[in-house]
């Protein structure tokens, strides 16, 4: 953040603000789901490689991993990996939780172009989160009163350039998201494992989760907003 200047009071602090609200929803709505058991009994494992089986993808493995809110679907291995609470857990959040990876690897089997788009940009994402910054904030330092053609102002844009990478990430993130837990949804629901009452608090843990990926996208543009702001400065 380097220093608080307006940019950052504007754009950034309200896009942070946002986030912590997105991160505190989203573990009360699992935290409240997580604690109610569905009618089924069924626990998350079991549901995701029902899923999969039905789908005939019974060859991408359902794995545990540690930590809590850390499932994910893995598409360079093709695996999903869930937490404890979700891998063992049979309660309405946990299925959810389960249902939406499954959705990622039906997305990925089916060459959905979205997640394609993402897989193929995080290497660029990933250097563009990194590299921006430092770029830009060497830039900025070398800029100022020196006009608009010095060397400190090409780093600011390249600095810029490279951070749309990480921009395009979480924008093209969201339907992503968002794809996957409707697939959720709908696949409880047609198998069975969530009553309707039980599918709302689903749809709510998995709503919550969307917002922080709204939140997250939020913030990057937030920052964008704030480097041009100060790009134009110089």
């Amino acid at each position: 953040m380097w220093f608080i200047d307006s940019g950052f009071i504007v754009f950034v602090l309200p896009a942070m603000i946002f986030a912590l609200y997105a991160q505190g929803k989203v573990k009360s709505a699992y935290a409240r789901h997580s604690r109610v058991a569905a009618r089924s009994r069924v626990s998350g494992v079991d549901v995701a490689r029902d899923l999969l089986r039905r789908a005939g993808l019974s060859d991408v493995p359902v794995l545990q991993t540690p930590g809590e809110l850390t499932d994910h679907y893995d598409p360079r291995r093709r695996e999903i990996k869930l937490s404890a609470p979700v891998f063992q857990g049979n309660s309405i959040a946990a299925l959810g939780i389960a249902a939406h990876e499954v959705g990622h690897a039906l997305q990925h089997a089916g060459g959905y172009a979205p997640l394609a788009i993402r897989n193929a940009v995080v290497p660029l994402a990933g250097f563009g989160s990194r590299a921006a910054f430092p770029l830009f904030f060497i830039g900025f330092l070398f800029s100022a009163g020196a006009g608009e053609g010095n060397f400190g102002v090409l780093l600011m844009d390249i600095g810029i350039a490279v951070f749309l990478f990480a921009i395009l990430f979480q924008i093209i993130t969201l339907p992503v998201e968002f794809n996957a837990s409707s697939r959720a949804v709908a696949s409880l629901a047609d198998g069975g494992y969530l009553d309707e009452r039980e599918l709302y608090g689903a749809r709510e843990v998995l709503n919550a989760a969307a917002l922080t990926y709204v939140a997250a996208m939020a913030v990057a543009l937030a920052h964008l907003f704030r480097l041009l702001m100060l790009r134009n400065r110089s």
